[in-house]
């Protein structure tokens, strides 16, 4: 390049999740006067990223699938988009762009900036896809500058693996959240209460264990409201269908609210927010529940324990123990308000 370039590219695997993870940092980015490119997937959140202050580039990603056809097929377009941008920085976020992007990125000599907000659902099961995911990190990542994990225990997992060097690791504990929009307010006075998990509709955060914990506590007797909110259908292996939300909902143990652009609004709204993921980075949703002053229930996993004092802020419960859950929800509902 003949001049110092001030373009950072930065990847996701969905625009929404740029919208609402990312904002921050690209508004601080721009501020700080580098050209921002953002580019994911495109969805109906897509125009409010040219809002941020950024460009936007569409690029089609199979967030879902393992054909490797299509994956070389990112790679080269990731590759062609590089060549095109000659960033100064390439930051990558979520497996694919970490994987494929980097590789591009690398070819390219382009400097890489990686990120692992958490390791998903091919690190919480085992077999050939694990096996290929961890083999392919540790070729993107093995030439990074910085790839930074939001969990000690995610970061130890690489590094002892030997996916990444531990001298260009770090941590950022979580995706940072406004503390001007997210502020204490007090508990509503709801009757019932209100018991909220804000989450992707998938099986891995524990929405099966959820709805099955509202059944027993419904049995039981207790006068609460389990309510859900976050999206259905996501392209992820572990999704829940809306005919499966559609069945739960009929059967009258939960309340499923759709999605929501003021997040801040229904915590306030809940009494209590729940979170029984089988693994996080460090979920953004508690860390927004603290900022507001609500008590948490969550489980004893990765990244949710980063956020959850047990007994002070919330409550811990089993992994994948439906019946440990509704003994925890039934002992905050035993709470009072002060």
């Amino acid at each position: 390049m003949s001049k110092v370039s001030h373009k950072i590219v930065i990847t996701l695997n969905a625009a929404w999740n740029l919208v609402n993870f990312r904002a921050g940092l690209i508004r601080g980015l721009v501020a700080a006067g580098y050209e921002v490119v953002a580019v994911a997937p495109p969805d109906e959140y897509a125009p409010q990223l040219t809002e941020l202050g950024c460009r936007y580039i569409p690029l089609s990603m199979d967030n879902k699938g393992t054909h490797p056809g299509r994956d070389l097929l990112l790679f080269w377009r990731f590759l062609q988009l590089l060549y095109r941008e000659k960033p100064a920085v390439y930051m990558g976020y979520t497996v694919k762009p970490n994987i494929y992007g980097s590789l591009a990125a690398h070819m390219l000599k382009i400097p890489v900036i990686n990120n692992i907000a958490g390791l998903g659902t091919v690190f919480i099961r085992t077999g050939w896809l694990t096996r290929l995911v961890r083999g392919l990190y540790c070729v993107a990542l093995l030439r990074s500058a910085k790839v930074f994990f939001q969990n000690d225990e995610d970061r130890k997992l690489f590094v002892s693996g030997e996916l990444v060097p531990d001298m260009i690791t770090d941590r950022l504990p979580g995706s940072g959240i406004d503390l001007d929009h997210f502020v204490p307010v007090s508990l509503p006075d709801n009757t019932p209460l209100r018991f909220l998990l804000i989450a992707r509709m998938l099986w891995d955060k524990g929405v099966g264990e959820f709805v099955e914990a509202a059944q027993i506590l419904k049995k039981q007797g207790l006068d609460a409201e389990f309510c859900l909110l976050g999206f259905l259908d996501v392209q992820n292996p572990a999704a829940i269908s809306r005919q499966q939300m559609d069945e739960w909902t009929a059967e009258g143990a939960i309340r499923y609210l759709g999605v929501s652009d003021n997040v801040a609004e229904e915590i306030a709204l809940a009494d209590c927010i729940v979170l029984p993921s089988y693994r996080e980075g460090v979920p953004r949703t508690l860390l927004e529940a603290a900022a507001m002053a609500r008590p948490i229930v969550a489980t004893d996993a990765i990244g949710c324990r980063d956020v959850v004092d047990d007994g002070i802020n919330g409550y811990l419960c089993k992994l994948r123990d439906a019946a440990d859950l509704a003994d925890k929800i039934a002992r905050m509902a035993a709470l009072s308000h002060r």
